[in-house]
């Protein structure tokens, strides 16, 4: 299982949210405390940033976060007020491959995965791909579950004009737990997306149990930061998500909303 992170409040420096947490996600990439499977998160890093003029920009590599010069530099100089991060742990026959690196892009929206789909080759890999259209398969340059997801994510996303980001993940996930059903399988699917004005995440699973993610606001009543990672980066001033459960938070007001998803028929 990856670790995640994401941030939205007022600017900071990369490494404020990378490297400089007492439990930051540089120490959970090698020391996680909550890591359902496999030991450390050695196959890949990547962050996901706006600019003030709200483009995207991301780095990824397929090396250990701890061994990673080139990020820890660039944290130190850039500044941003959305960002995601994510330290990668392979699932099992998947390459360490650019094209396998998150967070994954398309326009403004940036997203992470934290999650798998049991049997992902053998179940929904091409009832996935079936489903999109020719614009959306054509985002697909890898072959791992959690940017078949995201390609699913762009297609409830363009596909209606009125969609929201919460409205678009809690369709993404219907679609998956049908396909899910249809083909006997299960899945795990720990989101985060941003399009850089607001940040939804989601924590949920079909026939499984989701991995851990929390969140945490620097004060309720006047916020200037809310953060979601897969482990508290600090002892203090952190909430569990429920299972089937969202955060929606826009940067305007900064003050997160918690919604419990109805069962997904």
């Amino acid at each position: 299982m990856c670790r995640l992170i994401s941030y939205l409040g007022n600017p900071i420096r990369l490494d404020e949210l990378l490297y400089k947490q007492k439990h930051s996600l540089y120490n959970q990439s090698y020391n996680p405390l909550e890591l359902k499977s496999g030991v450390v998160c050695a196959d890949g890093v990547g962050v996901g940033w706006y600019d003030e003029a709200g483009k995207s920009f991301i780095y990824r590599n397929t090396i250990p976060l701890w061994n990673d010069p080139n990020l820890e530099e660039l944290s130190n100089y850039i500044q941003s007020t959305c960002a995601v991060g994510y330290a990668r742990l392979a699932g099992t026959g998947e390459s360490l491959d650019i094209s396998n690196c998150q967070p994954f892009r398309s326009g403004k929206l940036l997203f992470v995965h934290n999650g798998e789909i049991a049997n992902f080759q053998q179940t929904l890999y091409r009832p996935i791909r079936e489903s999109l259209s020719d614009s959306t398969y054509n985002l697909i340059k890898g072959m791992t579950d959690s940017e078949h997801i995201f390609a699913l994510l762009v297609e409830m996303w363009y596909s209606s004009p009125d969609s929201t980001l919460v409205s678009a993940l809690r369709a993404t996930l219907q679609k998956l737990t049908d396909l899910a059903k249809e083909q006997d399988t299960s899945f795990s699917a720990n989101l985060i997306v941003s399009d850089g004005q607001a940040l939804a995440a989601i924590r949920y699973a079909y026939g499984t149990q989701a991995p851990t993610l929390y969140w945490s606001c620097d004060d309720v009543n006047h916020p200037t930061q809310v953060i979601v990672a897969s482990e508290p980066l600090s002892e203090q001033n952190w909430t569990a998500f429920p299972e089937q459960s969202t955060l929606f938070v826009q940067a305007q007001s900064l003050k997160p909303t918690i919604s419990l998803l109805e069962r997904l028929a």
